[in-house]
């Protein structure tokens, strides 16, 4: 069976799993099952059968396997979506067509994605601009303390999604060009060969960005995505350990000083080390009866549903989400504040069980195995590392926003892709998907 004909047969799962999962969520809402649930797997199937067509003829030699398991995460969101609110899962939807969009005007456009390295500088300037407006007076707009969206009328987006495949694509080009001196270095400094600095000074700036983003930006999440995939593709192109491990520290020692002065990222920090603190968690709020919820309310709801979904799960639409009962009448409050966003993995958890939470990540790790086969198969030190530094910063997200639901790191504000409701979420990891592809079709193309 070729390449094309695995693709299209393994998208069906993903449509017979919408199938299944709006038919779970009617049976308990109005306990009546109509076929509204097979028209939504068919128009879902129907649209990836459209990305299918033009991957079928834009890269007939691509990996058969990425897109159909992006079409599974998509599938889980858009049900859960659909569950918390419908109206979260219309937009979703919208979404999911323009992020398809993006993806076939990636693939059908950009058919020769070395250009992509002749304009790094460019690309590089473009996305640390996106990175500063959202501090920006007017156009600015601050979540939870943190700087992560651009507003521009009725429209808003978050411009780290954006952003990270830019810095991954100037990071891409520079070190191809630079690796050999890097390798090789020059001055010596504490045992090590160290390159001149205008060829390491670009590489530093990155550090630099990284604690921008934690000074100006407040955004810890992205900070942690950034520097993480720097130090992926640092270690890649060059093969020195100390790179990285110099990287690390770095990073450490700029995490501690500014955490010691910017009062968001203390905030997060105290609400991941004791969660269940009363006066952290907000218990004071809920005695005098008002909506409301502390510092690490949205922490520590996160670990009560993940431990009460148990193996198998409480089933699509049995968590609790919007209210509860005190002793004064019932308080309107979120018992799982931002399900829709930063929380969606607690509710899949919740309701799916253990067993739902780890096919969700087993299919990232597959996405993410995916991607470091194609940078392995890659022709060219751009195309590898191109592919490497795109794989890394989406396993990094993943990671990022997993590890602070599950308390492994301090909880920050980025999605979950494909997953999270959110429009710049869906739009820039498509065009993440579409350049993989790219690199694969170059890497997999007979010679």
């Amino acid at each position: 069976m070729s390449a094309r004909n695995r693709e299209a047969l393994a998208l069906l799962p993903s449509a017979l799993l919408v199938t299944a999962g709006f038919a779970a969520i009617f049976l308990k809402r109005d306990a009546f099952l109509s076929n509204a649930s097979l028209t939504y797997g068919a128009v879902f199937l129907g649209l990836c059968l459209v990305g299918h067509l033009v991957i079928r003829f834009t890269a007939p030699n691509a990996d058969p396997y990425l897109f159909p398991l992006v079409a599974v995460l998509a599938c889980f969101g858009l049900v859960e979506l659909y569950r918390i609110d419908e109206s979260f899962a219309r937009l979703q939807a919208q979404w999911f067509v323009v992020g398809l969009g993006l993806f076939a005007f990636t693939m059908v456009v950009l058919r020769d994605y070395h250009l992509l390295e002749r304009y790094r500088y460019t690309i590089a300037a473009g996305s640390l601009l996106l990175l500063v407006l959202p501090r920006m007076p007017v156009i600015g707009e601050a979540t939870n303390g943190a700087y992560l969206s651009i507003r521009l009328g009725p429209f808003s987006f978050q411009a780290a999604e954006f952003a990270k495949i830019g810095i991954v694509i100037f990071l891409a080009g520079y070190l191809r060009e630079t690796r050999q001196v890097l390798i090789h270095g020059g001055r010596r400094f504490l045992g090590m060969s160290l390159p001149p600095l205008r060829h390491f000074g670009p590489l530093l700036a990155i550090w630099g960005t990284a604690m921008l983003l934690l000074i100006f930006i407040r955004d810890l999440g992205a900070a942690l995505m950034f520097f993480g995939a720097f130090l992926a593709l640092l270690y890649v192109a060059t093969g020195k350990k100390r790179y990285p491990l110099l990287g690390l520290g770095a990073f450490a020692l700029g995490a501690y000083v500014v955490g010691g002065r910017v009062g968001h990222v203390q905030d997060r920090v105290a609400a991941w080390q004791n969660p269940l603190d009363p006066v952290l968690f907000g218990a004071d709020i809920a005695d005098q009866g008002k909506p409301g919820f502390g510092s690490s309310y949205q922490l520590a709801q996160s670990l009560f549903a993940q431990a009460d979904g148990g193996l198998f799960g409480r089933g699509f639409g049995q968590a609790e989400l919007l209210t509860r009962v005190s002793d004064g009448g019932t308080v309107t409050t979120e018992l799982l504040p931002a399900s829709q966003t930063d929380m969606i993995y607690a509710l899949i958890t919740n309701e799916t069980g253990l067993i739902g939470a780890a096919a969700i990540l087993l299919t990232y790790l597959l996405i993410v195995q995916r991607g470091f086969r194609i940078a392995s198969l890659a022709r060219d030190p751009f195309s590898k590392l191109l592919a490497t530094g795109l794989t890394s910063v989406f396993a990094l997200q993943v990671f990022v926003i997993v590890g602070g639901v599950t308390k492994v790191i301090p909880l920050t504000g980025v999605t979950l892709p494909f997953i999270s409701y959110g429009g710049s979420s869906v739009m820039a990891n498509f065009i993440l998907l579409a350049l993989l592809m790219r690199v694969s079709e170059d890497a997999r193309r007979p010679t």
